[in-house]
């Protein structure tokens, strides 16, 4: 064994790794390697001191860095400033008033209405006419002072039914949009009812049942031509020469409810004569001795076109009358409810008379067995099924509920758990 060998149990562990740490301080870059390449050449070194002398290339470069430091040299170095990271969050204003727009048509109208307080552009956006093309305010109080702003934004169907609604100021307030509006059955001062039909020019579905009218509003309707469903059931105060003026304008008008109404015969006369031949739908009922055959005679030859006619507490009509209703080739639904110089005997014909007839109302006529009998002679005809008018109504009788408008639903509308909302402090 040669002198510079040691054997490997002579080796102290402990001072092993002390010493090869103060030869590397004293010698520099080239002796060290050589040292180590000395200690290679040993038969009997230790697999521990070749672990510490070769270090893998990650070591090797920190073992590097740190002598270049402990030299006289010094660098002075610039760290390049860190990019900010890119946030996933996009704040509202930086949206498109398009997207906005689209977010904001699934907002209700309460929160929608909270929005217009937020800022200038909210504000702007929040009252879009494309946000407004729909509204029901059924509901809500002070409806007066919600039901002037909304028709500022530019709504064009408004359903207002069963409401209260004070005078209405309209100085500021030009051609409205409104297309479909029902306010049936509300109290609103005649003059506020003006100034809002006065500025209509594009109705096509109108209910004001109930309402106490004028020949104003009645003169208003006939600019309106493609007014297609008309209800003014139960109306007052207008005169014939003014329905007739009315109705000779309606050239487009489908469906026609004016039953009930303060009527002589005059008005009736004004309806029967001056009925555009496009009506299918007709409600005529509750004139009593103010409907005769005659005007049932002009009516037909008028509008042979007519599907489901109405001539209910007619009485003065007699069985008479089905050979004149019989050129009504497409008749559906014949309403004869309370019309009691009607025979029992002459209505079990009527399905030979009317061959398309599928419904049949005859209330305060047929009762009890005599209901049974019939139905038997007429078995493809329904008897006494519906017992309330649905020509030119909004929503049916048997609908209420679902608050439609036509068929259709608005899409704005007032929460019924909050009915105390009041639009006036938040819209500007």
């Amino acid at each position: 064994m040669p002198k510079h060998s040691m054997p490997l149990q002579d080796l102290p562990c402990l001072s092993l790794q002390g010493s090869m740490l103060s030869q590397s301080k004293k010698n520099n870059k080239r002796k060290s390697k050589g040292c180590l390449s000395e200690g290679l050449d040993v038969e009997c070194t230790p697999t521990e001191l070749i672990q510490q002398w070769s270090p893998s290339h990650k070591h090797q470069r920190l073992i590097s860095k740190g002598k270049e430091n402990d030299s006289s040299q010094f660098v002075l170095a610039r760290r390049s400033r860190r990019k900010k990271e890119s946030t996933t969050c996009i704040s509202w204003d930086h949206l498109p008033d398009e997207l906005l727009l689209r977010i904001l048509c699934y907002i209700p109208l309460q929160d929608l209405l909270r929005m217009t307080i937020v800022c200038k552009r909210w504000h702007r956006l929040a009252f879009d006419e494309s946000l407004w093309h729909s509204v029901d305010l059924e509901g809500l109080t002070h409806t007066g002072s919600a039901l002037q702003q909304v028709l500022k934004t530019g709504v064009r169907m408004l359903r207002c039914p069963r409401s209260f609604v004070e005078e209405l100021d309209f100085t500021d307030i030009g051609r409205l949009q409104l297309v479909r509006v029902d306010l049936s059955s509300s109290i609103i001062p005649t003059s506020s009812l003006e100034r809002i039909i006065c500025q209509c020019r594009l109705l096509e579905y109108l209910s004001l049942e109930g309402l106490q009218l004028s020949d104003t509003i009645i003169s208003a309707l006939s600019k309106n031509p493609n007014l297609l469903q008309l209800n003014l059931s139960g109306c007052s105060s207008f005169s014939g020469p003014a329905l007739a003026d009315m109705l000779k304008s309606l050239v487009s008008i489908e469906q026609l409810n004016i039953s009930w109404c303060e009527f002589n015969n005059n008005h009736v006369k004004s309806v029967v004569n001056n009925l555009s031949p496009t009506a299918t739908h007709l409600n005529l009922s509750g004139y009593r001795e103010n409907l005769l055959l005659d005007d049932v005679k002009v009516l037909v030859t008028r509008c042979p076109n007519i599907q489901t006619l109405d001539l209910s507490d007619s009485t003065l009509l007699m069985a008479d009358c089905f050979p004149v209703l019989k050129h009504l080739t497409g008749l559906v639904h014949l309403s004869l409810s309370r019309c009691y110089h009607i025979h029992l005997a002459a209505l079990t014909d009527l399905g030979k008379t009317f061959p398309m007839l599928r419904l049949l109302d005859v209330f305060g006529i047929v009762n009890g067995s005599y209901l049974s009998s019939l139905k038997k002679e007429l078995p493809l005809v329904g008897i006494n099924t519906l017992p309330f008018s649905s020509i030119a109504r909004p929503t049916p009788a048997t609908r209420l509920a679902d608050c439609s408008m036509w068929n259709t639903k608005c899409r704005l509308r007032v929460r019924l758990l909050a009915p105390h909302l009041h639009v006036q402090p938040v819209v500007r």
